[in-house]
């Protein structure tokens, strides 16, 4: 239920509220790697590392923005990434550190160059991802990708219409 609570944060405010973003990303990641650093932990030991992880995202990001949009960007590009590829079923043998490698790579990219726009498209990704991943056994949802799909869409123009980045409007003519 976090996971879902967090998705719909992410999908639908992660531009706006940057330290929602950068905690989010945090808490997907803690998700994603808990089970493997902390192998045989209940749930709620999961659960409260990736909460810790949120809440170092979200100091960090007040305290130093310039080097924490880089490393969210390569936790948001790597989260997403993975469960893209495994959602695909076209990881094969690759080890799960390079796919997330190769992908944080294209998230620190898309950070730089694209800022506004990637954080409105990667945290309605991360969003998408973490609202599916909570409804899909609740809902027993045959087209996954699908719904994946129409969620992060709807976030991605949600954030961007309440951003004013689109639809731009042209400048008022002179006369």
């Amino acid at each position: 239920m976090a996971g879902i609570i967090v998705g719909l944060a992410l999908l639908l405010f992660g531009r706006r509220l940057y330290w929602v973003f950068v905690a989010g990303i945090g808490f997907v990641t803690g998700l994603e790697f808990a089970p493997e650093i902390l192998p045989g932990q209940p749930d709620w030991v999961i659960l409260l590392a990736a909460l810790v992880a949120a809440l170092v995202g979200a100091l960090l990001a007040v305290m130093a923005q310039a080097f924490v949009i880089g490393l969210i960007g390569f936790a948001a590009g790597g989260s997403v990434g993975l469960r893209f590829v495994h959602a695909l079923g076209i990881a094969g043998d690759t080890p799960t550190w390079i796919i997330f490698l190769l992908a944080g790579i294209v998230g620190v990219l898309l950070m730089v160059w694209l800022f506004k726009w990637a954080l409105i498209v990667l945290s309605s990704l991360a969003g998408a991802s973490l609202v599916v991943a909570g409804l899909a056994p609740r809902l027993s949802l045959s087209h996954e990708h699908a719904f994946f799909v129409v969620i992060a869409v709807v976030g991605i123009i949600f954030q961007a219409c309440l951003s004013g980045e689109w639809p731009r409007r042209a400048p008022p003519r002179r006369a």
